[in-house]
C-alpha cells in the first residue's frame, strides 16, 4: 500500500475518532435521559443502574400529561418562540443590512455586547416595568424579553452575510434608479436567504430553550415548556422518569428542527464565514 494512501486512512480514522470523542458525552447523556424516561421508578433507582428498559414503558410520558397541562405550555412556547423569532427577523434583518453597508463597527460592537450580556441584567428592570404596567402573568412580557435574545442573534448573523455580498450588485441597482430599500428587498434579501435561515433557526432555538424570563414573568397559565419541566420537580422526591420524559418533550422539537435543517445550517454558516470584497 502506498504511503499517501496510508496517511489518508490514518487521517480519516483520527478524524472520526475525534468527532466521536467530541459528541460522545452529549450522546451518552441523551441516551441516559431516554432510558430514564422509558423505565419505571424501581429501575431508575436501582443499583447498579439499569440502562436498557425491560420492558420499556410510556407511563412516564402519560404521567407528565396527566399531572401537568403540557398542551397549554406547548402552545405558550410555540406562540412565544415564533412571535419573538418573527419580530427579530422583521427588525434584525434590515438592521443588519444597514450596519453592514454603513460599516458601522461601533453599532456592531454594541450588538455583540447586547448578545453576550447575561439575561439577568435585563430581567430586574424589565420585571419592574411590566409589573408597573400590569402585564406580568401574560405572554406579552415574555415575548418582549425574548427579543433581547433573538434580535442581537439575527442582527449579528445578518451583518456577516450582508458584508459578504458584492457591493457591485446594489450599486448597479442604484444607478438604474432603484432606491436603497428596493435594492435591499430585490437584491440583498434573496441573496442572503442562507443567512436568514440560520438566523431563524438559532433565534428559535434560543427562544424555545430560555428559562429565566419565563420562570419570573410567567403566570400559572402562561408557563413555557422549560418552566414546566422545572415544575415537575417536587419537594418530596425527584421522580427521574417523569422528569426525563418532560425534558425529552422539550428537547424533541429543537432536536428534530436541527436534524431537518442541518444542511441549511452548515451551508449558511459556511457562506457567512466568507467575506466579499
Amino acid at each position: 500500500m502506498k504511503p499517501y494512501v496510508i496517511r489518508r486512512i490514518v487521517g480519516r480514522v483520527f478524524f472520526y475518532l475525534s468527532v466521536f470523542a467530541l459528541i460522545s458525552p452529549a450522546l451518552l447523556v441523551f441516551l441516559w435521559m431516554l432510558s430514564l424516561s422509558l423505565k419505571n421508578e424501581v429501575d431508575n433507582m436501582a443499583f447498579p443502574p439499569v440502562f436498557i428498559p425491560n420492558p420499556p414503558t410510556l407511563d412516564n410520558f402519560i404521567d407528565v400529561f396527566a399531572k401537568n397541562d403540557f398542551l397549554t405550555y406547548t402552545y405558550n412556547s410555540v406562540v412565544v418562540s415564533f412571535t419573538a423569532t418573527g419580530l427579530a427577523l422583521l427588525f434584525g434583518v434590515p438592521a443588519g443590512f444597514g450596519i453592514a453597508k454603513a460599516k458601522a463597527a461601533r453599532a456592531a460592537a454594541l450588538i455583540m455586547i447586547a448578545r453576550v450580556t447575561p439575561g439577568l441584567s435585563y430581567l430586574i428592570p424589565l420585571f419592574l416595568l411590566f409589573q408597573w404596567l400590569g402585564l406580568t402573568g401574560t405572554l406579552t412580557p415574555i415575548i418582549i424579553t425574548h427579543l433581547v435574545i433573538t434580535v442581537p442573534i439575527v442582527v449579528w448573523v445578518m451583518i456577516g452575510f450582508f458584508e459578504g455580498l458584492p457591493n457591485e450588485l446594489e450599486e448597479a441597482a442604484l444607478v438604474d434608479g432603484a432606491t436603497i430599500w428596493q435594492a435591499f428587498r430585490h437584491i440583498a434579501l434573496p441573496l442572503a436567504r442562507p443567512g436568514i435561515v440560520v438566523a431563524t433557526i438559532l433565534s428559535f432555538i434560543f427562544s424555545w430553550n430560555n428559562f429565566i424570563f419565563g420562570v419570573v414573568l410567567a403566570g400559572r397559565e402562561t408557563r413555557t415548556l422549560p418552566v414546566a419541566v422545572y415544575n415537575v420537580l417536587t419537594f418530596e422526591q425527584v421522580s427521574w422518569g417523569p422528569l426525563a420524559a418532560a425534558a425529552l418533550l422539550v428537547t424533541a422539537p429543537v432536536l428534530i428542527l436541527t436534524l431537518l435543517m442541518q444542511k441549511e445550517i452548515v451551508a449558511g454558516l459556511t457562506a457567512g464565514g466568507v467575506k466579499g470584497g
